[in-house]
């Protein structure tokens, strides 16, 4: 990335992450960068070839977010942390998801969720000390991102809503951990 196509990305990224793909507008995406929109198109020639440059900026930010998982040593404060800290990062994955239809952003998705899946799953099994096979515990995980990504929007990441998030997620978990080791 050249800082002259640095400042678009960045736009783009945060944009699709709130809006969606109907919010890439290339002229409306110009008036926020402060260029042309011909500016748009010397260095993309189109939406295709930029959005594919958004998504592979994304599996960049999926791994700053696992190698900050990987060095995490709880869920809070340190992992709600990065997360309040990858708001915008979460938002995108969580369009992702809603256009998962498109074979580019399902293709997206799978990787962003292995990068940090693994580190995240390890994470939570140490913090919360739970007793259940590696199995069970990214079953439990996948349902539980479902969840989350469903709930999540750009007014609750925050603290608090996290907080009570993994206080659920928990609870929950302890009920299925009794349920499943007898």
């Amino acid at each position: 990335m050249t800082d002259k196509t640095e400042i678009w990305i960045i736009e783009g990224y945060e944009i699709f992450a709130l809006w969606g793909e109907k919010g890439l507008i290339i002229e409306q995406l110009a008036k926020k960068v402060g260029k042309s929109k011909s500016s748009f198109y010397h260095h993309f020639a189109d939406l295709d070839i930029f959005l594919e440059k958004i998504l592979l900026y994304h599996l960049k930010q999926s791994s700053i977010i696992a190698e900050k998982e990987r060095k995490a040593k709880n869920i809070n404060p340190d992992l709600i942390n990065i997360l309040i800290e990858h708001k915008i990062d979460l938002l995108f994955n969580r369009q992702l998801r809603i256009y998962s239809n498109k074979s580019n952003f399902k293709d997206t998705l799978i990787k962003s969720s292995k990068i940090i899946g693994t580190d995240f799953v390890k994470l939570w099994l140490t913090d919360e000390k739970l007793n259940l096979t590696p199995k069970q515990a990214e079953a439990i995980f996948a349902l539980a991102m479902e969840n989350f990504y469903l709930q999540i929007n750009q007014d609750n990441i925050n603290k608090e809503w996290l907080t009570t998030y993994f206080d659920n997620l928990k609870r929950i978990t302890r009920h299925f951990e009794t349920t499943i080791v007898r």
